[in-house]
């Protein structure tokens, strides 16, 4: 005997959502969180991964700027926002990367002057207190 129509499909969206439902889970269950995928990299990437993490950054807002820029305007996408084709010369992200590893090496720079400053500041200071004991004992000006 043949089943009704409405019940033929009804096993056809069940069995439809047992087949997604399925994919999701496997999806949810099987897909590593970011934290796990990079904890399973190699030391040299996981520490070119934190390296690089600024620079990401920057270039994601970079690209958050051109978007914007590319949506209040009313030209067709093409000719608006300044991203230009990989092969061009002047490729503002390479632009971006290189101003990035300036200002990290400048920030470094910064931070070793800073590290002088003080031990010269800490080797005067000792140089004073080592001079004032001197001349305490010695008593300089005493015409004995």
């Amino acid at each position: 005997m043949e089943k009704p129509l409405w019940y033929r499909w009804a096993r056809v969206y069940a069995t439809g959502g047992v087949i997604i439902l399925t994919g999701v889970l496997l999806f949810k269950y099987t897909t590593p969180t970011e934290e796990q995928l990079i904890a399973s990299l190699s030391p040299e990437l996981r520490s070119q991964y934190e390296k690089e993490k600024g620079l990401r950054r920057r270039e994601q807002e970079e690209l958050i700027k051109i978007v914007k820029q590319t949506a209040a305007s009313n030209d067709p996408i093409w000719m608006t926002g300044p991203i230009k084709s990989p092969w061009d010369k002047d490729n503002k992200l390479e632009n971006l990367k290189e101003k990035y590893e300036k200002e990290l090496a400048e920030k470094k720079q910064l931070a070793e002057l800073d590290r002088v400053r003080a031990e010269l500041e800490e080797a005067q200071e000792k140089t004073r207190k080592q001079t004032d004991e001197n001349m305490k004992k010695k008593h300089w000006f005493n015409w004995r």
